[in-house]
């Protein structure tokens, strides 16, 4: 045992350990929640739990027992409102440290699920639908996901699970479309979902002339490993975002040659797993 501290707490090799996996969880939750409106109800639930154990170390029933109750009924109700975040914060975890991924890529092998990926003849698609949206100054904002799930971007927004052509990517950023507004998830062969909304990134080095289409396929690509294409609504520019990275696209056979390198990636790892 160590030296006991203030006097009621007897701290052990075991107790310290403990306290610093603590730490750093409570300092992931903070990282995660800064800058958002939660940040002010995570703080006054660890004033509250801190008086709980304080209570529990002057035994003091009353005070204890009140707390406990509300600390109890107050962790589902927060459970209940910010269930979305919640689910984005595991989505998370699961990119970041690949489990979803791994996890993923087992049930597929497990269940002889075989992954449909994007062909020459769809990236000719989107290329061609991207240098006509160039030269008439249609903005759009088009994700290519690739280990990483997309279901909790996707749910934003509108199925349409269709193949792929360009009639149909231009018709989605139509300015007068009811689904121009927000991003489309293209997965495979298939144009999966549109008018889906995309988190912004926080970074504040950004060019001022970076819309919230920039912003939005930055955030996204931040995030996961998807890559994103961006045609800017004022000047026409098509852009390539990658890792938070974004890439000036020059002529449309750069941007064939851009999501024809993804796509050998994404197969050379496929092909690595089995």
């Amino acid at each position: 045992m160590l030296p006991a501290i203030f006097g009621f707490l007897d701290l052990s090799v075991a107790d310290i350990i403990d306290i610093i996996i603590v730490a750093l969880l409570i300092f992931v939750v903070f990282r995660w929640m800064r800058n958002s409106s939660a940040t002010n109800i995570i703080v006054a639930i660890l004033f509250i739990y801190v008086l709980m154990v304080l209570a529990e170390a002057f035994n003091m029933k009353m005070v204890r027992s009140l707390l406990g109750t509300f600390i109890d009924v107050g962790v589902l109700a927060l459970i209940i409102i910010f269930q979305p975040e919640i689910r984005h914060f595991l989505s998370r975890i699961g990119s970041e440290t690949k489990i979803g991924s791994t996890g993923g890529a087992f049930m597929a092998k497990l269940f002889g699920k075989k992954e449909d990926k994007m062909d020459s003849e769809a990236v000719n698609e989107v290329a061609e639908a991207c240098r006509t949206m160039s030269d008439e100054k249609t903005g759009a904002l088009i994700v290519f996901p690739h280990k990483d799930s997309l279901d909790y971007i996707i749910e934003t927004g509108d199925i349409v699970d269709a193949a792929i052509t360009r009639r149909l990517i231009l018709g989605i950023f139509f300015k007068n479309s009811p689904m121009h507004d927000g991003a489309m998830i293209i997965q495979g062969n298939r144009v999966w979902a549109a008018r889906c909304t995309l988190p912004i990134t926080s970074r504040t080095n950004l060019p001022a002339s970076y819309g919230m289409r920039h912003k939005a396929a930055v955030g996204i690509s931040e995030e996961c490993d998807a890559d994103v294409i961006v045609v800017s609504e004022e000047t026409g520019r098509v852009s390539f975002v990658r890792g938070g990275e974004v890439t000036r696209i020059k002529n449309m056979n750069e941007l064939k040659l851009k999501l024809g390198a993804a796509i050998a990636t994404d197969k050379q790892t496929n092909s690595d797993n089995e």
